[in-house]
Parts: C-alpha cells; structure tokens; sequence
C-alpha cells in the first residue's frame, strides 16, 4: 500500500494529537496514598528529603509536594525566589523564616505562605531535627 503526501499530511495532526495526550496523561495527578517508609530518601548531609508527587490536578494546575529533615543550624539553600506559590507546613522542630527582611519563627504546627516573587528561606535554627513539608502551587520547587 502507498501513501501520498496527501494521506500523511492528514495522518500527521491526529497523530500529535495523541501523542500529546499520552503526555499530558504523564502528568496528571492520579489518587494514591504515599506511606512515608516507602518514599525514597534523598540525603543531603544531615539533611533528608523525600518527594512526594510532582504532576497536574484534573483541571491541568501544577503542583508539587516535599517533605524535608532540616538538621539543627542547617538550611536548605539560601533565600530565593520564584514565580510559584509554596506552602510549608512544619511538622516538628522550629523554623525561622525569612520573607522580604521580615523573620519569624514557627514552631510545630505552624504553616507559612509565600507569595509570587517574594524573597524567602528558612534555617533550623534549634538543637534537633525540624521537619517540614512544602507545596509548591503552579511550579516545581
């Protein structure tokens, strides 16, 4: 069987149209439970993290979850920015955040917001381990 440039010319559109719906498959976000002891450890020094998910809800928003061991003294990098939401949620330990020259500290329990482009980090500043979780909305980490 032959095909004329024509057949192609009509095959090709409905072909990346399908591969761009397997992609975008890829992405999304299925339902699933995540046990924290099966979540691979990324160790950094004292300090651990572990990647939650990283994908699109139904409605194509991105979003990206981690979770963080900050050893005492330690940050994670230094203040930054980024076009992204985050929240972070501290779990144990204590945290003193930066956002645009303002420092606070949260203690367990506690949740910080960051804004589109503001300048924020965070060290652990206590004498044991602080735990935290981040979600990044519109963006990876």
């Amino acid at each position: 069987m032959r095909y004329t440039r024509r057949d192609l010319s009509l095959l090709l559109p409905a072909l990346a149209a399908q591969t761009a719906a397997a992609q975008d498959q890829k992405k999304l976000l299925p339902t699933k439970m995540f046990k924290y002891e099966d979540l691979p450890v990324k160790a950094n020094g004292q300090n651990k993290g572990r990647a939650v998910l990283n994908g699109e809800t139904h409605q194509g928003y991105a979003i990206e979850l981690h979770m963080t061991e900050l050893g005492p003294g330690q940050a994670p990098h230094a203040p930054h920015r980024h076009v992204h939401e985050e929240l972070v949620m501290l779990q144990y330990g204590t945290l003193e955040t930066t956002v645009n020259g303002e420092t606070g500290t949260l203690t367990a329990g506690s949740i910080a917001y960051m804004a589109s482009n503001d300048l924020h980090g965070w060290r652990n500043p206590g004498s044991t381990p602080a735990q935290y979780f981040v979600i990044a909305f519109g963006g990876a980490a």
